[in-house]
């Protein structure tokens, strides 16, 4: 792990995918309104009187008031093929959150990602260009830097120290900029989520705030004005309410030093092309195993290949633990360091052997 101290010097302590029997919508992507705001800031820049009854300045109010000059929206401009193929430029808006006050803002990947040019609206009305400083497809994360001094930020908490039933508030562009600056609250409905997106398993925050299209990327803050989590994603099916989900702040701190730091995420990695059964099945093939995970190909003189696994072999266990699931061999990688030997037990000729692999880092 990172030494944390530049971080924390530097921040001012400030598309869908499947998920088992549910559809899950990366909240970042809302089209077609993505004009300028007319008034800076959405309802948070109305003025109001000072004399403000207790009973009326709710945690919710005063943490709309620390977060929401800090929360921008993001409009993405691509460019995609129509039926005929010819070209056309298409446009997203999302939302981010200004950590810096020189310009840095975390957002989302999939609210960037594919952007030909990036613009930031600021809760002042500004509109000025952003630059991708480095993503992170992994962990859907972002960081985007625009020119300008002196900005707002969020103060970062800690998605460590929350509880289940606490208030919980989302600050955001639902449905894009036309709806600047709009917070819903709830409260912490679970810690320690995961959802498996495309073979992947994220760890997420949910809460029963309302998270729209145009909120990803946004702040999940807690009662204290304090931002807990990045908005991501929601589950929507019919018959399902409230049901968002949003990446930790602590993995996003270190994500985001990553970012800063080499404009991408280094990770340990395996070296091997695996099928269970149900991605076998995607693929039209049947995988008659009765546990484990198939290994269908392997890197020449990566990881695996070094300790001698081999195309074929069913892999059992990583580090001790059984894995059946594609998704279960990555998260048991991800969760090694480079350099990190791990036993790895697998099943050839009918024989069960471990091999110790040193994971090396993805390029």
């Amino acid at each position: 792990m990172r030494n944390r101290s530049k971080f924390a010097k530097n921040c001012a302590l400030g598309a869908a995918g499947v998920l088992i029997a549910a559809t899950v919508f990366l909240s970042g992507c809302s089209n077609g309104l993505a004009g300028e705001p007319k008034e800076p800031a959405g309802s948070t820049a109305a003025a109001v009187s000072e004399n403000v009854s207790d009973a009326r300045n709710t945690p919710v109010v005063r943490a709309a008031k620390a977060v929401g000059p800090a929360v921008v929206g993001i409009t993405n401009k691509a460019l995609a093929r129509d039926w005929f193929n010819n070209p056309v430029q298409v446009e997203g808006a999302g939302s981010g959150v200004i950590f810096r006050k020189d310009g840095y803002i975390v957002t989302n990947n999939h609210v960037i990602s594919g952007a030909k040019e990036i613009i930031v609206s600021l809760s002042d009305g500004r509109s000025l260009p952003g630059r991708l400083i480095g993503a992170d497809e992994l962990s859907d994360l972002a960081v985007v830097k625009v020119d300008a001094d002196d900005l707002p930020t969020a103060e970062f908490g800690d998605s460590d120290d929350i509880m289940v039933g606490e208030p919980a508030i989302v600050i955001g562009n639902p449905m894009g900029l036309e709806f600047q600056g709009s917070v819903t609250s709830g409260v912490i409905s679970a810690l320690n989520r995961t959802l498996e997106l495309d073979d992947r398993v994220i760890k997420v925050i949910q809460t029963d705030a309302s998270i729209n299209p145009g909120n990803s990327g946004g702040a999940l803050v807690n009662a204290d004005g304090r931002v807990i989590g990045i908005n991501s994603a929601k589950i929507a099916r019919s018959g399902v309410e409230g049901m968002g989900f949003a990446i930790p702040i602590n993995t996003v701190k270190d994500i985001v030093e990553d970012l800063l730091d080499d404009g991408k995420v280094t990770r340990p990695y395996l070296g091997v092309g695996i099928f269970d059964k149900e991605t076998a099945a995607r693929y039209g093939y049947i995988l008659n195993v009765d546990k484990g995970v198939y290994v269908e190909n392997v890197t020449v003189n990566g990881p695996a290949y070094k300790a001698g696994l081999r195309r074929g072999d069913i892999i059992l266990a990583v580090d001790g633990k059984e894995v059946n699931k594609v998704s279960a061999v990555r998260n048991a990688v991800l969760d090694k360091k480079t350099g990190d030997t791990v036993p790895v037990k697998i099943l050839r000729d009918g024989g069960e052997i471990t091999v110790n692999v040193t994971l090396e880092a993805a390029s």
